[in-house]
């Protein structure tokens, strides 16, 4: 059957229509809140860039967040948004002053749109501006406006106020987690110093800027003082480690860049010409960058972002009539960290033994890389050991598709159940053989030599560089006993020591599966919890039938697509910053069992089974 095309098809969608239908176009994914770039975080985020904006040009020092559970508060001391274009601000598209590049020269958001998307995606928004002891209040739900206050004779200082809730029809069972909120106030300090971010009821403040980003997450000792260079519109710090892998913190006009962009390419392409230049040496460039920690942030006039997230910037140019973004970066780079290296020859020597020896391990293991790869190919990766998913296998030449995911798990029951239940276009499976090996304090040549290693590098496709890797997501999916525990350390050890920029930038989750079904012939609960399970029971009433499920090969495949579908429970392995990952795996993974007994004994509990 033909559609009719007539005027009849045609049609004009509201502003906030709109957006809820097609939210991705203005906040990327949706997400439940375990990944931090879910679009609840987006939502904060664009209602915080409007009060960075308001610093940036000088007004307002303290910006206060508070967030309790689903309601989201945020309120600055800036100048306050006029009162007689509130309404247009919050709910007419392209409407916003940063189109006039005199009052917002280089401000991290250029279209009006954030603060209408906040809106439109909203079970409830509220906006209050203040000015001069007058102020605006304008309600909405969805979009539509629901209220409007208008208030005088008030002691209150200028500024902004919006409190919204995210809508849950749009957001599944979402929750805000507080480690992916401080990280991004704490990186807001650190590109606006001087300013005060207050998230619920804790105050961050950064004096030294870039460095203090750095010494913020790294988690160990750098082998040399970070190196810190500052000058007009750009902002540079940079040090090395003994971890593997390049770990890099971008910026542009204070929004932080997590997949970099014309910038970052600037600056890894400057910072090996100049380390060649400065020692006279032609280095490879994966000896200079190996072990790097560094943070770069520009100012650029009017960016262009290649999504609305602003994640990545696009920008060839500083500004309409400045240079290229590679010329800035690499003429500030090129000139300042040669004077930093010829100023200061100790450090220069300590950042000449650690090139050397990446060189030397590169060296070493380079006969075992061309073998390990021709065994994975004659292993027949795809065939064994991955089951890809069609997005990879239609499109191989996209290096990563942000919404496919890996599962890897261990035994043939499993894998079958998973790749049974899966689906088949953006969900894949890794099938381990047993358990794998304990790699902690062992080099990168056992990445090679241990071909289940070298197997799932090969799949993950992470072996040159984090920007290769092929899934957005990385399940751990394990079975939820002694062993299935182990076996998720085990993996999270191998990541933390050879990759571990893969779970710092969070692309690493562990699986969560039900321990019970209780049932009866009108209702069927899953339980995660013996506390869920006795809350199933009580709903039930009488007998139900439990069933205890030891393992995910117990689990048919048509119960398992439930598991792995749109609600699927996934707990993200997060690194806090405090945490070093050497003392973590030492006492963890290393040899001293006694520390690790009294740890795992003063700790054992036995989950009660109260009911609320």
């Amino acid at each position: 059957m033909v559609e009719n095309y007539d005027e009849g098809t045609i049609q004009t969608l509201d502003w906030q229509e709109h957006i809820r239908r097609r939210p991705g176009m203005y906040i990327g994914k949706l997400g439940d809140g375990t990944a931090s770039d879910d679009g609840i975080y987006v939502l904060l985020k664009e209602t915080l860039d409007n009060s960075i904006d308001e610093f940036m040009m000088g007004f307002g020092k303290k910006i206060v967040v508070e967030i309790d559970q689903e309601r989201v508060r945020v309120r600055d001391y800036g100048r306050g948004i006029p009162l007689g274009k509130l309404d247009d601000v919050v709910s007419k598209m392209n409407t916003g002053a940063k189109y006039d590049s005199k009052v917002f020269k280089k401000s991290v958001g250029l279209n009006g749109v954030g603060i209408k998307a906040v809106n439109a995606l909203s079970i409830d928004f509220t906006i209050k501006a203040v000015r001069e002891g007058v102020a605006k209040v304008l309600h909405f739900s969805k979009g539509i406006k629901t209220g409007e206050e208008n208030l005088g004779n008030l002691e209150e200082a200028n500024g902004t106020e919006v409190i919204f809730e995210p809508d849950q029809t749009v957001f599944k069972k979402y929750h805000y987690m507080n480690d992916f909120v401080v990280n991004m106030v704490k990186n807001y300090t650190f590109l606006n110093a001087g300013l005060v971010m207050e998230y619920n009821g804790e105050k961050f403040f950064s004096k030294n800027g870039l460095r203090d980003l750095l010494e913020e997450n790294m988690d160990h000792e750098p082998i040399y003082p970070i190196i810190h260079l500052k000058g007009e519109d750009i902002e540079v710090a940079i040090t090395h480690g003994n971890q593997y892998g390049e770990d890099y913190y971008s910026f542009v006009n204070g929004q932080h860049t997590s997949q970099g962009g014309t910038h970052l390419q600037a600056f890894r392409e400057v910072l090996v010409k100049t380390i060649r230049d400065f020692y006279k040496k032609d280095f490879d460039p994966s000896d200079i960058r190996a072990s790097i920690v560094a943070a770069v942030s520009i100012k650029v006039e009017e960016p262009v972002f290649e999504s609305q997230t602003k994640t990545k910037l696009g920008s060839k140019d500083i500004g309409p009539d400045g240079p290229s973004v590679r010329t800035h970066v690499g003429n500030f780079l090129q000139k300042e960290l040669d004077n930093f290296l010829h100023k200061n020859p100790d450090i220069a020597e300590v950042l000449l033994r650690r090139i050397v020896e990446s060189e030397r391990e590169r060296k070493a293991i380079s006969g075992i890389k061309k073998l390990a790869k021709e065994r994975a190919k004659k292993s027949n990766l795809h065939n064994k050991k991955l089951r890809d998913c069609r997005v990879h296998l239609d499109d191989e030449k996209n290096p990563r598709h942000e919404e496919s995911c890996i599962f890897i798990t261990e035994g043939d029951s499993a894998s079958g159940s998973i790749t049974k239940s899966r689906d088949v276009n953006t969900q894949a499976v890794f099938s381990l053989k047993g358990k794998p090996l304990n790699t902690y304090g062992l080099t990168k040549k056992v990445v090679y030599e241990n071909e289940e290693f070298n197997l799932l590098q090969a799949a993950l496709n992470i072996e040159e560089s984090l920007d290769d890797l092929r899934y957005g997501k990385v399940i751990i999916a394990t079975d939820a006993d002694v062993d299935g525990m182990h076996i998720r350390l085990l993996l999270i050890t191998f990541f933390l020591q050879f990759f571990p920029e893969l779970i710092r930038k969070g692309h690493v989750y562990i699986l969560q599966t039900p321990l019970f079904r209780v049932r009866n012939k009108q209702k069927t609960y899953y339980c995660y919890s013996e506390v869920e399970k006795q809350k199933a029971i009580l709903k039930l009433k009488g007998k139900p039938e439990i069933t205890r499920f030891k393992g995910l090969g117990e689990i048919s495949p048509d119960e398992f697509k439930h598991f792995i579908g749109p609600d699927m429970r996934l707990d993200p392995v997060i690194l806090k910053k405090h945490e070093s990952v050497t003392q973590m795996l030492e006492f963890y993974m290393g040899k001293n069992t006694t520390d690790r007994q009294d740890f795992i004994i003063e700790n054992l509990y036995v989950e009660k089974d109260e009911v609320a």
